[in-house]
């Protein structure tokens, strides 16, 4: 394992602290100042075709896949194995599906962007900071892609002794850098451009990932339009009925 250098302590301690920092009080002062541009910034106004498509693919896509980064982070190796999961049968299910779950999302992010890029009142709506986010969720989803493929699969890399040791080291304030330092180049463009995400997320739209409309669940119904005139309800859903 080699000796971690003054690069080493930036990039995989310093950095990811950072970032992490600026995620927490970004989200803070974004909540706090900008609380009504707190939204997707949905374009589907514009365009709807190519979205139906390419935003089911990409959100399931990454929900598969940051689950299975869960598991491959957060669970030690020595769980899985005490409950009778073999590595043969841990890899064979983290590439397969892991693969499948990239795939969608590849491609529904590669709707996303052409059609960002192709429909002109959808691109004339698209901030630099978008362009700045979807260009690092392409160099994190394909850096992930090729490490996946070429460093642990074919080149025998277990990043459950590596990466996933100091992910969690990183939450418990210790980490090991030199184990950061000896994964393989894939492993570390991925690690560090998903840092690179964190610290960017709260001035972007992902913030749309914390804002869950609950309030949908108990407002009560509004009728926008009624094609038979003789069928309109006696009032709205939201007015109270004095008796």
């Amino acid at each position: 394992m080699t000796t971690p250098s003054v690069l080493d302590t930036f990039l995989w301690v310093i950095v990811p602290y950072m970032a992490l920092a600026v995620f927490v009080l970004g989200h803070i002062w974004r909540f706090r100042r900008d609380r009504f541009g707190w939204t997707t910034r949905s374009s589907q106004i514009y365009e709807s075709k190519l979205l139906k498509v390419g935003s089911p693919l990409f959100h399931y896509g990454i929900i598969f896949v940051f689950l299975g980064h869960v598991i491959g982070l957060g669970i030690p190796k020595s769980w899985t194995a005490a409950v009778g999961v073999t590595d043969h049968m841990y890899h064979f299910m983290a590439i397969s599906v892991g693969l499948g779950a990239a795939a969608a999302t590849v491609g529904g992010l590669a709707l996303l962007i052409y059609r960002r890029r192709t429909n002109r009142r959808v691109f004339g709506a698209t901030t630099r900071l978008d362009k700045l986010m979807y260009l690092m969720l392409a160099v994190v989803i394909l850096a992930g892609v090729y490490s996946t493929i070429f460093d642990s699969a074919l080149g025998g890399y277990d990043y459950r002794e590596g990466v996933s040791v100091w992910f969690r080291q990183f939450w418990m304030f210790q980490p090991d850098i030199a184990l950061m330092a000896a994964a393989p180049i894939g492993f570390q463009v991925h690690v560090l451009s998903a840092i690179l995400i964190f610290a960017l997320w709260p001035f972007t739209r992902l913030v749309h990932v914390f804002a869950a409309p609950l309030g949908y669940i108990t407002r009560p119904y509004i009728i926008y339009r009624s094609k038979d005139a003789q069928r309109q309800p006696a009032q709205r859903g939201w007015e109270q009925i004095d008796y």
